[in-house]
């Protein structure tokens, strides 16, 4: 069985402009620039065959991947691919207190401190259990060769951490930026990375 997963992350909101921190509690929508960057993605990316969609329960998701939605591509909304919980910082303006604490915790975890959470927050372990279910539970769909899955900016880095057997304490090894894709093929039970980071759809927005 072979399938191939095209990651991408959601197209940017008015909370990514404002510096505010948005995980799985916070369900906000996209601005116009990130319907830009949707349109430009799609625009790219119309002519491959789909055949499935999957996109966290949050709107900023499913607007990001719409267009495709209106080729007749169906759409799946799972859990698994939520943001992380940033806990009592969802919502919150990244002042100068904020990220000082956030960036304890952020380094917390690339000391390999993985089961550390923001209070009432997820920790990358806790992610990686939800992640691995929504996986297998994609992986197991048949008749699904070619996949787009629309999902967010820290979970995305999580999730390439465990697929590709790439250490969970390097996650910020991987890049990311609205829209942004990964292209990962699934062949003989391994997960690898076809195309890393392509940003290539946005070329003609950042010239505007």
């Amino acid at each position: 069985m072979k399938k191939t997963f095209y990651f991408i992350r959601h197209g940017q909101t008015d909370l990514n402009l404002r510096g505010i921190v948005q995980g799985r509690g916070v369900n906000s929508p996209l601005n116009e620039n990130g319907l830009r960057q949707a349109q430009a993605f799609f625009d790219a990316y119309k002519d491959i065959p789909f055949d499935k969609i999957y996109t966290s329960t949050l709107q900023r998701t499913k607007q990001t991947v719409a267009s495709f939605l209106e080729l007749g591509i169906p759409l799946e909304e799972i859990e698994g691919l939520d943001e992380i919980s940033w806990g009592i910082y969802e919502g919150k303006e990244q002042d100068k207190d904020t990220m000082t604490r956030f960036e304890k915790v952020i380094a917390s975890w690339r000391n390999s401190e993985l089961d550390l959470s923001v209070e009432n927050g997820e920790s990358p372990n806790q992610l990686v259990t939800r992640q691995k279910e929504a996986i297998s539970y994609m992986l197991s769909q048949p008749d699904e060769e070619t996949i787009l899955v629309c999902m967010h900016g820290r979970a995305m880095r999580i999730l390439l951490c465990h697929l590709t057997d790439f250490p969970l304490c390097q996650m910020d090894e991987f890049p990311h930026t609205n829209t942004a894709l990964y292209i990962l093929d699934y062949e003989n039970g391994k997960f690898s990375i076809v195309d890393y980071y392509s940003t290539k759809h946005l070329a003609n927005l950042e010239n505007e």
